[in-house]
């Protein structure tokens, strides 16, 4: 392959990335990160288009109309909601995606109500030593055992009904983001808030450079990514291949680094596409970015809904490291910039092959090999 990543702005990857964490965006509650997406799309020049709910789709038109590609990264965030009000005027609150109870413990939190938000602490029910001593220790760490206790003078259901607290009031986790000079990145919602800043900082150095992407290829920002959902309501219909860029896994049994580019093999939904996944593993040994690859066991992505949706599409996922995934994550800054740099050549790289640009095709010709007995040569990709 002779597609060449372009240069990144890193700066401008980390500015852009504190700023979408803190605009709060738990599932279902997404409006305000979406405008803050549309008004970088506006400032970089590009041209989008929204669904109804809010997800984002923009267009860098291509050398060639097809076959489309996309590139999806989720805007949406773990979260929690108000279950029930309670008479000892706190909160019951039940989780939104699935995040640990354990990572809840003592997160600051900001209530949206009808009248307007209202700040709090997720504590334990039993929270103080000096009042239960070693049962602050024993007590199971489970959803059912949290409450929000609000920053507001009340000690019963009816005066937190008077404050306008109700069932169903969405919650926003602090991410309490720290940046280190050395380029750690500790925060909530990295997930995927790094993808999202990834993705414009691609977007940008393209700008930048002028340069027109081989193909036709989008740009999916999602909004319900961690309730399920995900890209299925965004996706162009004519896309033939698309590339998710999320969270990978460092720990034990992963081979995930938290430095540079994660390329998962498999999630907990099958493999993904055999020639698109050594496309860019390909693109990153051309480039000299540094990259290792992974299977994911309990994982699925944009890409799981967009597949069974019912697309016939090919799919690839591009993660950072991410420790702590769903906790008090950490990633690095290089991974970003990682990624921004794949995505670019991957950009200006002819597709998988171009008789994709078909649903249907009458015969063989044109369908790429797996190496095997009677092929064992790796793939080659031609122009």
């Amino acid at each position: 392959m002779t597609a060449a990543a372009l240069p990144i702005n890193r700066d401008y990857i980390r500015d852009l990335m504190v700023e979408f964490l803190n605009i709060p965006s738990p599932s279902g509650y997404t409006d305000a990160v979406v405008r803050r997406a549309v008004a970088e799309c506006e400032r970089l020049g590009v041209s989008y288009e929204l669904t109804r709910r809010g997800a984002i789709r923009v267009l860098m038109p291509g050398q060639k109309e097809s076959p489309k590609r996309a590139i999806a990264a989720h805007l949406d965030t773990l979260g929690a909601m108000v279950k029930n009000i309670k008479d000892n005027g706190r909160l019951e609150v039940t989780r939104i995606g699935y995040w640990a109870a354990r990572f809840a413990e003592g997160a600051r939190v900001t209530i949206f109500t009808d009248k307007g938000s209202r700040r709090g602490t997720i504590l334990p029910l039993k929270a103080s030593g000096h009042t239960f001593n070693d049962e602050i220790d024993t007590q199971i760490s489970a959803w059912e055992n949290l409450e929000i206790r609000v920053d507001e003078p009340c000690d019963s259901k009816r005066q937190l009904e008077l404050l306008g607290f109700n069932v169903g009031d969405y919650v926003a986790i602090d991410p309490g983001t720290e940046v280190s000079p050395n380029g750690f990145i500790n925060s909530r919602h990295l997930d995927d808030k790094a993808g999202v800043a990834a993705l414009f900082g691609t977007i940008r150095a393209m700008r930048e450079g002028d340069i027109t992407p081989a193909v036709d290829s989008y740009f999916l920002f999602t909004i319900s990514e961690e309730v399920g959902s995900g890209a299925s309501a965004v996706l162009h219909g004519d896309v033939a291949e698309m590339v998710s860029v999320d969270n990978g896994t460092p720990a034990p049994g992963q081979n995930s680094s938290e430095l540079g580019v994660t390329i998962s093999m498999m999630d907990s939904t099958g493999p993904f596409d055999y020639h698109l996944t050594h496309r860019l593993l390909e693109l990153c040994r051309n480039n000299g970015i540094a990259h290792q690859r992974d299977v994911f066991r309990y994982y699925r992505s944009d890409l799981a809904t967009a597949v069974e949706a019912g697309n016939d599409i090919r799919t690839a996922l591009v993660c950072f490291g991410v420790d702590a995934s769903h906790g008090w994550e950490r990633i690095h800054l290089d991974s970003l910039a990682g990624i921004a740099s794949l995505l670019t050549a991957y950009l200006q790289s002819p597709p998988t092959t171009w008789r994709d640009r078909l649903r249907m095709n009458p015969d063989l010709e044109g369908l790429p090999q797996q190496p095997g007995a009677d092929n064992p040569a790796p793939p080659i990709f031609t122009h």
